[in-house]
């Protein structure tokens, strides 16, 4: 399928890109990452000529928490134990970040480097394998699709899909979108129309989320793996609002960050920016994306 990838939307660019598909029908939208915000989307109804459908994910995972209660407990023990991953994987991370910027400070070897760089990638691969491991093994003690409530959403969501010229995500809470978006089994009820998504949506499509900033009021943080998204774009590593989070201008750190992602396109997801993805999975030439020397550059087409 067709995915169009775009920059975070305060200065909103979705309506001219809806009247470029020239789509017709009700758009399937989903707005779960704003949470208790979810309703709150006549803006977005208005960018989309009216024409929203919005599928209401987040509240139907509260509707599953109070009428499944085996389920909902299940869920709080799955988020306890992917917490304390969470927990021990940043402690370990932060130690081996640490010896990669001072052996980088220290070395003049490009090996000395990339060997330390790679007991980062080690830890990043071992660490959202053990992460998908509890959530398959939740998965296949509670077995959603066995459960009526869960049952009865996926199919009113299929339902939705099924006619829908296109499926709109926007942005938001991460960790909520790409719950709510494996719980209803979103990815296998579509239709093959286009998916549009900026942000964390846009993060939520991706195999592998990635959270990032640099700038946080406590200084500059570790980018860490947080788990698997959709899986619908693959080798990549989606960063919005690129320029307001990262230290661009700090071409070492950022060399890092591009090597121990390497070979996923780190791709830059700036206001304005339109990527669309061709659905043999193709990608546009001109693609922003961070280098493994720290700079940022425009990819060829891939």
């Amino acid at each position: 399928m067709r995915i169009i990838l775009l920059g975070p939307q305060r200065r909103p660019t979705l309506d001219g890109v809806v009247r470029s598909l020239g789509l017709s029908g009700p758009v399937a939208t989903v707005t779960a990452g704003w949470q208790e915000r979810e309703p709150d989307d006549t803006l977005l109804g208005t960018l989309l000529g009216g024409r929203a459908v919005n599928l209401a994910l987040y509240r139907r995972w509260l509707d599953v928490q109070d009428r499944d209660p085996e389920y909902s407990a299940g869920a709080r023990r799955l988020a306890d134990t992917v917490a304390e991953l969470q927990d021990l994987y940043l402690l370990r991370l932060d130690y081996a970040l640490r010896a990669v910027y001072a052996v980088q400070r220290r070395s003049a070897s490009g090996d000395a480097v990339q060997d330390a760089v790679d007991a980062v990638r080690d830890l990043d691969t071992e660490h959202l394998r053990r992460v998908n491991v509890a959530r398959r093994e939740y998965f296949d003690q509670l077995a959603p699709h066995d459960r009526p409530v869960i049952a009865e959403h996926r199919a009113e969501v299929s339902a939705v899909l099924a006619d829908a010229p296109a499926l709109v995500i926007a942005g938001g809470h991460v960790g909520v979108l790409a719950e709510v978006l494996h719980l209803f089994n979103v990815a296998a009820a579509l239709n093959g129309a286009p998916v549009i998504a900026w942000s964390a949506g846009a993060m939520a499509l991706a195999d592998r989320i990635v959270l990032f900033h640099d700038r946080s009021p406590q200084g500059p943080g570790h980018a860490e793996v947080y788990g698997s998204g959709l899986s619908l774009l693959r080798d990549v590593v989606l960063l919005p609002h690129a320029r307001a989070r990262l230290l661009l201008d700090d071409t070492a750190r950022m060399a890092v960050f591009a090597r121990r992602f390497a070979p996923a396109r780190c791709v830059l997801l700036e206001a304005g920016t339109r990527i669309d993805v061709s659905a043999d999975g193709a990608w546009p030439p001109g693609v922003r994306v961070l280098g493994q020397d720290g700079h940022v550059t425009a990819r060829e087409a891939a």
